[in-house]
């Protein structure tokens, strides 16, 4: 079906001023609002395989899938069928149920650093449990993050984030006082030499450094194979714990996260996104060892009523299992047509005059609108923020949705097409002519 060259935006903007009536901004997330790339925000009605389409009837390619989670496309006929099985007997219970258990036993198969996991709502709570749990281990205060690694919003991690801190433009977060702050060390990613000068400056009193491995939320940014490499060295030296964040890259770079691509076992491991099928679900797991000390095993405390939720694991089960089972077929695949779509794009930059650059790991990418290269926040945040918001909204005009920020990955799924890939290399071709000389 052709993509939409002309946008109808009326019902879609009588929706926002409404929502703005009574919803903060009329969004409940701050990224949905556009503030960074202006322009009239969509309300999204329907989603279908690659497609989704809003409440003005427009419609677009998606790649954004929720952030991730719909690496099989929207209303995907397997998770379909088991939210719907699901949910006929019954929304939640607040009790225990049997597909907990069979989503662990495929997260577990799955990821060899993890011996036991538990189950959350949200990728906040996992990397809050997470961190918890680190200091509860190691009886240690410090912890160690990444500038543009953005980790959900609890208190102690909204320090030099990324995400919708970096699209936003802020420093960390109103509300959060020094003092919940004042033991979280915020270093430069890719920057091993500066990790390992905190570790000597507060010796034996780091209790974990936390990382996404591939950042998504500055846009994706790689961890260098040195990098990580001397982390999961450092930490175990000192007896910290090493978390890796893959609520993002868990089960999309590859099936076994972005731990299977690098080879190495962290400590700790946060995920989200894929593994609740598109529905709210956070989990943090890693070795007997350490998750033994989870209530009511141990004296570290965390609850949920819905973690667990019936609905989500259902979900949850059924997206691994069709990942696991097609897996040789998926990846290769979707890492080839995000290969294709990524540099024809990139090409079409070039070719009109537009610095650009771009990073992609597996069906995970940005394109990054300077010179580059990219390889931490420094780098991420000399972006033509004006040039990305106009090509945003070119492409939306022409029906294809990105991310709405500069700073966010990008994610193409087992839905996407070929035809996809060439009509949106199309729309970028013409979006390209719009942007050149902004800045």
């Amino acid at each position: 079906m052709p993509l939409t060259t002309t946008r109808k935006v009326e019902e879609s903007r009588r929706l926002q001023k409404r929502a703005e009536s009574m919803i903060p901004g009329g969004v409940n997330s701050p990224v949905r609002a556009f503030g960074s790339v202006g322009g009239e925000p969509p309300f999204i009605v329907r989603g279908k395989g690659s497609r989704t389409w809003d409440a003005d009837g427009n419609e677009y390619i998606d790649y954004v899938g929720s952030w991730g989670p719909m690496i099989l496309g929207h209303a995907a006929p397997d998770v379909l069928d088991a939210i719907v099985s699901a949910a006929c007997n019954g929304t939640s219970f607040g009790a225990s149920t049997p597909s907990e258990a069979d989503l662990a036993e495929l997260v577990l198969a799955a990821l060899p650093s993890m011996q036991k996991v538990r189950f959350v709502s949200s990728g906040t709570e996992a990397t809050m449990s997470a961190i918890r749990l680190a200091r509860a281990y190691t009886k240690r205060k410090y912890i160690v993050k990444f500038e543009g690694c953005y980790h959900g919003h609890s208190d102690s991690l909204l320090v030099k984030a990324g995400s919708g801190v970096a699209t936003l433009g802020i420093p960390g977060s109103a509300g959060v006082p020094e003092e919940f702050t004042q033991f979280t060390l915020a270093l430069p990613f890719n920057d091993a030499k500066t990790v390992e000068f905190a570790f000597q400056k507060y010796k034996h009193q780091i209790a974990c450094v936390i990382v996404e491995p591939v950042v998504g939320n500055m846009g994706c940014v790689p961890g260098a194979d040195d990098f990580l490499v001397a982390l999961r060295l450092m930490t175990e030296r000192e007896r910290s714990v090493l978390i890796f964040d893959e609520v993002m890259t868990g089960f999309r770079v590859a099936y076994g996260g972005a731990q299977e691509i690098y080879n190495i076992r962290p400590d700790l491991t946060t995920l989200g996104k894929i593994i609740g099928g598109g529905l709210p679900v956070g989990a943090y797991g890693g070795s007997n060892e350490i998750m033994n000390l989870v209530a009511p095993v141990g004296p570290m405390y965390q609850a949920g009523t819905l973690s667990g939720n019936p609905l989500a694991m259902a979900a949850g089960c059924a997206m691994l299992k069709h990942l696991r089972n097609e897996k040789k077929e998926v990846y290769p695949r979707i890492d080839k047509l995000s290969g294709e779509l990524v540099e024809g794009v990139g090409a079409a930059a070039k070719e009109a005059g537009v610095p650009i650059c771009w990073n992609r790991v597996g069906s995970m990418f940005t394109w990054f609108f300077t010179a580059g290269p990219v390889t931490d926040w420094e780098s991420a945040s000399k972006a033509n923020t004006a040039a990305f918001g106009k090509f945003f909204r070119a492409m939306l005009d022409a029906g294809v949705y990105l991310p709405p920020s500069q700073f966010e990955a990008a994610f193409l799924g087992a839905a996407h097409t070929a035809e996809d890939v060439q009509q949106t290399i199309a729309a970028a071709k013409q979006a390209m002519a719009a942007v050149k000389g902004v800045g």
